[in-house]
């Protein structure tokens, strides 16, 4: 089995970021969030975020910045309309039926192109629209705990990421690939 992360490795950028983005032409109080976004991003490429905190953060946008869930679903459509073209044709083309795509990203998010994504096992942090919070991250240590949940104790022969963050992954993978802009360089 083949494990591959979602952000800049499947997708060229940080998806959650994009659409926060891309939903500010319909939802001004968006912008109000994005030095809190851009902060914690740059966290997270530094490999200095919190999980606690960040469920905090992505709390406090969901509940704060954003009208509702229809307006959250509504966005996400029309977000993959423009932007289903960073998805790397490449790498989705080594993705079998049978492999994992997991990811930090939003459940919300990533259902929106389930269907070109090769594979039906996806595992990604989990949120409650209707309560606008996190119900899981999966982030960190957690993506090799839902893993295991998820699949027991099946060997994972390459894992391609772009992040360290993902080390708790690497640990138990046979090949790790660092993919960066679409090139891969194997790591272990």
């Amino acid at each position: 089995m083949n494990v591959f992360d979602f952000d800049n490795t499947l997708y060229h950028g940080e998806s959650a970021v994009d659409l926060a983005l891309y939903m500010i032409k319909t939802n001004k109080r968006i912008i109000k969030y994005l030095p809190s976004i851009f902060i914690n991003l740059i966290k997270y490429k530094l490999c200095m975020v919190e999980k606690k905190k960040m469920v905090i953060a992505i709390n406090d946008f969901l509940k704060n910045a954003l009208r509702d869930k229809e307006e959250l679903f509504s966005a996400v459509e029309g977000f993959w309309q423009k932007n289903s073209c960073k998805l790397d044709k490449n790498m989705l083309k080594k993705i079998k039926k049978d492999d994992v795509i997991i990811t930090a990203g939003p459940d919300f998010l990533i259902n929106g192109i389930h269907e070109l994504l090769n594979t039906e096992n996806i595992i990604c942090s989990r949120i409650d629209a209707d309560k606008m919070k996190v119900k899981y991250l999966n982030f960190g240590s957690n993506k090799v705990r839902r893993f295991k949940a998820v699949y027991g104790n099946t060997p994972i022969k390459r894992f391609y990421t772009d992040s360290f963050n993902d080390k708790a992954l690497m640990d138990i993978s046979d090949e790790v690939y660092i993919v960066k802009k679409g090139r891969l360089k194997r790591i272990k």
